[in-house]
């Protein structure tokens, strides 16, 4: 076969058998747990149970035309208190957001940081 045949046959088969490994991998839960008591729940139920302090749904969201500095920076992953001043100072001078898309608009939060928290926030 020709060389580079080999190399592409020989880094498929690493690749599925590095795929293959870390799906078979033990979560972080289960191996915290070895050598020690069966939990109390079964584990398919402590996964679909929140804990009481995180938050879920609607209630979750922090509206980008209400909140406070300090409730935006707490609710935003990657802001904090000055890009969420920020956020405020333009929402003071320009009004009201139409739409979660308008924060692009405010200087220090690029599409990226703020395609990263839509899914915490809300008008």
């Amino acid at each position: 076969m020709k060389p580079g045949i080999n190399a592409l046959i020989f880094a498929t088969v690493f690749l599925c058998a590095g795929v293959s490994h870390t799906a078979f991998a033990a979560p972080a839960e289960a191996k915290a747990q070895v050598g020690q008591k069966a939990p109390q729940t079964p584990p398919a139920a402590a996964k679909t149970t929140a804990p009481a302090d995180a938050p879920t749904g609607e209630a979750s969201k922090v509206s980008i035309n209400s909140a406070s500095a300090e409730e935006l920076a707490h609710a935003m992953n990657g802001v904090g208190l000055k890009k969420a001043q920020a956020i405020v100072s333009y929402r003071e001078e320009y009004g009201p957001f139409k739409t979660l898309d308008d924060l692009r608009q405010v200087p220090g939060l690029g599409s990226a940081l703020v395609e990263r928290n839509l899914a915490h926030l809300m008008l």
